[in-house]
């Protein structure tokens, strides 16, 4: 091991509460650090780490190396923790560069009076933390994509509902675009829903969607076929006169595919063909109106 990389490996094995106190310090001071708990915590976890590092690897070098797969594990672990938290990149790379600091102020202290020695192991430290850092802002940015593609995923199921309108009859409300992914999820959602209902009627309403394109034609009548695999029926309900022009213009096909205007005339003849028949009562008169002797 060179005498930088002893140096340090000095600095965290028997200057470690000094070390320690001075980067909480410096996070305090640079907005970089969080409860002292998790602080206190974090802090001492890693310094840890670093000399298992250094002693794993014999020296100083790139935290991609093997004998940092600690130090790796943990600035992944405290990266997703701060992305789940809302915290941001910066802060989270801050949280390494902090111990810049404290690491320089024992170094000035080991090789006081030899400059060459403090600039060549201030340079190996700075470069090992500036990587460490580097890894954090990647690692948060994976757990950020993650996040949001887990929200993105719940957004669509919930936006998606399956409905249960009437005894055999179902109902799915689109609302947005209709893309190939949520296409997936609606025809998915759908298909269980039939199964586990009975139904033989299902009625896509897309009063919702703004535009419809050849695609997400193609969707709903993909759609409507894997339905009707599944030896149920489906009308399309929400047909608007500037979409059915544009379903005329592009020239699409829907020909076997009941269209309605309105979900109230859809399911007006869902009932019918499902054999229910609805009728409507004789108004009963307002109490208020009616004179008791």
């Amino acid at each position: 091991m060179n005498p930088h990389s002893a140096a340090v490996e000095d600095l965290l094995a028997n200057h470690k509460e000094q070390v320690l106190a001075e980067w909480q310090a410096e996070l305090r001071n640079t907005g970089g650090g969080r409860d002292l708990h998790t602080e206190t915590r974090e802090t001492a976890e890693l310094l840890d780490a670093l000399l298992a590092g250094l002693r794993a690897a014999n020296g100083m070098g790139e935290p991609e190396a093997a004998g940092w797969t600690r130090v790796r594990d943990l600035l992944a672990r405290l990266s997703a923790s701060r992305a789940a938290q809302g915290s941001t990149a910066a802060d989270t790379s801050r949280f390494v560069l902090a111990l810049k600091k404290p690491l320089f102020a024992g170094l000035q202290r080991s090789f006081s009076g030899q400059a060459d020695l403090l600039v060549a192991a201030t340079w190996e430290v700075s470069t090992l933390l500036d990587s460490m850092a580097q890894h954090t802002v990647s690692t948060y940015q994976r757990s950020r994509e993650d996040i949001i593609a887990r929200q993105q995923q719940d957004l669509l199921e919930l936006s998606t509902p399956v409905v249960k309108l009437w005894e055999g009859v179902l109902a799915v409300p689109m609302i947005g675009t209709l893309d190939s992914g949520r296409t997936q999820i609606v025809m998915e959602a759908l298909l269980e829903r039939i199964v586990e209902t009975g139904s033989a009627l299902a009625i896509i309403d897309i009063t919702g969607v703004p535009t419809v394109d050849t695609l997400v034609a193609q969707h709903l009548i993909k759609t409507v076929t894997a339905i009707r695999l599944m030896g149920a029926d489906c009308i399309i309900s929400g047909i608007r006169p500037q979409i059915a022009q544009t379903i005329v213009h592009l020239g699409i096909d829907l020909e076997g595919i009941t269209t309605k205007a309105t979900l109230a005339d859809a399911l007006s003849l869902a009932l019918r063909r499902t054999g229910f028949v609805v009728t409507r009562n004789r108004p009963v008169a307002d109490a208020a109106s009616v004179r008791v002797d």
